[in-house]
């Protein structure tokens, strides 16, 4: 079995990100906000989601370990 070790704090982080990337996408495909506003506040949410994405998942990747059977 492998298991990875996450601190809450790095949850929290990784919980964020993906609810910026949920929203960003969300704004992108909504009616809410003039064309313009919604159209740089999405890409922006979602640029923040990639980019954050592949740092996080390295760190957490890292911490992999296989427990002996």
């Amino acid at each position: 079995m492998i298991t990875t070790e996450i601190r809450l704090p790095e949850l929290v982080l990784v919980a964020v990100t993906r609810g910026l990337l949920g929203a960003g996408i969300g704004l992108l495909l909504a009616n809410r906000l003039s064309e313009p506003q919604r159209k740089s506040i999405g890409r922006t949410l979602v640029a923040i989601g990639v980019l954050t994405t592949p740092p996080l998942a390295m760190l957490l990747l890292g911490r992999r370990h296989r427990l002996p059977a």
